[in-house]
């Protein structure tokens, strides 16, 4: 009498042996990378508006002090296109993550069938034979014992692939949050540059009436008249350009909060500051990077799956041990399947070798390995581009600082020079060129002056995103 206990009993002390002396998984055992070029310190030297001290990087866009900003950035990391697509990658990964990990356990399938059979007339014995049904109902079982840890390296790529999926998802908030604060400050600059340039316009016409006034006095000649309706004309011409640059920035950052492009023409459309970044960003030691970027997470992760993907290749070149049963119900009537007489059964092990496969096996392990060395090469590339970022970031973010300090000065300077050659004018002391120069170059300077606004935080927010900021 068929007694499954008594056999799997049997079948366990023929296979716990075996799966003792397999317990060592194939491939290599993954240890986390060690960067060879990671110097001691920065070589951008720490100075004016940068400190050794360790950063504070969680929220750094609260810094800035604009309630907008704030706003805006939060919208983005909840319902950003950008952001809702990388979580959906970690939930995809976490589910073949199960997948991977369901390998481990048996699969049981249920089967229920129905047959009617019957012989063929041109044979000896057909026609004797007659119809018949056949019910069925059982379960097939099978489990494959995971010897040489292939199934265990699958599921520690899963693990690692599901951790570079986490991280991508951080490096995707990390870019959205920068990429918001970015092109904030952009629209904040463009209404900045409009005002001015509506201002200049204003004290240029102003100037012009002034001319016109001359002429009409019969003090100067048209040429001055001319030379004046050029610089309002020039400046004018300038407000479309800054007004087109104003909407690409709006609709960028709606479609970056996953709304429609002019979704936030109104809310802000009320002109505000540039925002001003803190005076004093402190950028800790080069290594720090190594923890805190997610994209050099995310290369540490891949590359610890593509290691354990050569245990994976190396267990075919192995045995495969499985254990397969099935137990059912064979009847030709449906009412007899309850009785012990309907029993059939089948249990056993079941190896299978690939003795012969022209070095195919050899050459998928040889395969997995130049992929490892690959991501270990991304690895190395994603340590180094964070290293130059970071560097580039504080270089730039240091002398536009310096830049802004001497465009301040030139600019407070030639208001003054504006002033004076309005003056020197109005009483005849001087023909209209100084005017006319002095009212351009206040006009160039200012503008590069809100430019530089800009410029400085924006490089501030390169500097938040290249140091790891989230």
């Amino acid at each position: 009498m068929f007694h499954p206990l008594r056999v799997l009993v049997r079948l366990g002390g023929a296979i716990l042996p075996i799966l003792a002396a397999g317990c060592a998984a194939v491939g290599p055992e993954y240890r986390e990378p060690e960067p060879a070029s990671v110097p001691a310190a920065w070589h951008q030297q720490p100075e004016s508006g940068l400190s050794a001290d360790a950063p504070a990087l969680e929220s750094w866009w609260q810094r800035f002090g604009d309630p907008n900003l704030d706003s805006l950035i939060t919208r983005a990391t909840r319902q950003g296109l950008d952001v809702r697509a990388a979580l959906a990658r970690v939930r995809e990964a976490r589910a073949l993550r199960g997948v991977a990990a369901a390998d481990q356990l048996p699969t049981v399938d249920m089967l229920l069938s129905y047959e009617r059979r019957g012989g063929s007339e041109n044979t000896p014995l057909g026609g004797f034979v007659p119809e018949s049904d056949l019910y069925s109902a059982g379960f097939d079982a099978a489990w494959e014992i995971d010897l040489w840890g292939r199934v265990r390296r699958s599921v520690e790529a899963a693990d690692a692939e599901l951790g570079a999926a986490v991280a991508d998802a951080r490096d995707a908030a990390v870019t959205v949050t920068a990429e918001v604060a970015f092109h904030y400050v952009r629209v904040r600059a463009f209404q900045k540059r409009l005002a001015i340039a509506r201002t200049n316009v204003g004290l240029q016409e102003q100037t012009l009436a002034l001319v016109r006034s001359r002429l009409a006095a019969g003090l100067v000649g048209e040429r001055d008249v001319a030379q004046a309706m050029t610089n309002v004309a020039t400046t004018r011409a300038r407000l479309p350009e800054l007004e087109v640059g104003l909407r690409n920035a709006e609709n960028r950052l709606a479609v970056l909060l996953g709304l429609a492009p002019g979704s936030l023409a109104a809310e802000l459309g009320t002109v505000g500051p540039v925002p001003v970044p803190p005076v004093e960003i402190a950028v800790g030691l080069p290594a720090d990077l190594l923890r805190r970027r997610p994209d050099i997470r995310r290369a540490e992760r891949l590359l610890a799956a593509e290691t354990a993907r050569i245990g994976v290749a190396e267990g075919d070149l192995y045995p495969r041990l499985s254990l397969l049963g099935n137990v059912g119900l064979d009847a030709d009537h449906f009412t007899d399947l309850p009785e012990g007489r309907s029993l059939t059964f089948g249990i056993g092990p079941s190896l299978r070798w690939n003795l012969f496969g022209a070095g195919r096996l050899h050459q998928r392990v040889a395969a997995q390995d130049a992929r490892a060395e690959q991501a270990l090469v991304h690895w190395e590339r994603a340590v180094l581009v964070a290293l130059e970022e970071a560097e580039n970031a504080m270089s730039a973010f240091v002398r536009e600082q310096a830049r802004r300090a001497s465009l301040l000065a030139a600019a407070t300077q030639a208001r003054r020079s504006v002033e004076l050659a309005q003056t020197q004018y109005s009483q005849g002391l001087s023909d209209f060129q100084p005017v006319l120069d002095s009212e351009r170059t206040l006009a160039d300077l200012e503008d590069q002056l809100a430019q530089s606004d800009a410029v400085v935080a924006t490089n501030a927010v390169a500097l938040y995103k290249a140091l790891g900021g989230s």
